[in-house]
């Protein structure tokens, strides 16, 4: 993979169809906004005794958004650790297969993540689930994380 993922000219950064900083503004957006809502949530509560209930859904919401956007931004960087003592000790050959295997690995298990979350999406969706805090429709949050 590292390959075929070359740095753009004058940038450091490997080509890709998304730029990068896209993904990465939105993992910013989602842990700066996962900070706000922790953050007003402990001021109200030491203030006034009472607490935001509608924060815990959100910040477990945005916390799996970040990690997902912080993932697939890692991945487009081949900065995902992997076991560099044995396949380097191989030849460039079966390097190149076990590199091809994992990238075949990881491909199928995100095309996973979309068809069943998608699946499950529908699924929230036809009964009509909602989350337990707020009532919002969780199809919402499924269809939100399933394509990222």
């Amino acid at each position: 993979m590292a390959e075929t993922c070359k740095p753009a000219p004058g940038t450091g950064r490997p080509k890709t169809r998304v730029p990068l900083k896209i993904e990465e503004c939105f993992a910013g957006a989602a842990i700066s906004l996962l900070a706000l809502l922790t953050f007003a949530n402990v001021v109200v509560r030491y203030a006034t005794d009472f607490s935001f209930a509608f924060t815990e859904e959100f910040s477990i919401f945005l916390m799996v958004l970040m990690t997902l956007f912080g993932a697939s931004s890692v991945m487009a960087k081949n900065g995902h650790l992997n076991i560099a003592y044995f396949v380097d000790r191989l030849s460039p050959r079966r390097r190149r297969w076990i590199r091809l295997a994992a990238t075949a690995a990881a491909a199928v298990t995100f095309a996973l993540l979309a068809v069943l979350g998608a699946a499950m999406a529908y699924d929230e969706y036809r009964y009509e689930v909602t989350s337990p805090g707020l009532g919002i429709p969780t199809w919402i949050y499924t269809v939100c994380l399933s394509a990222s």
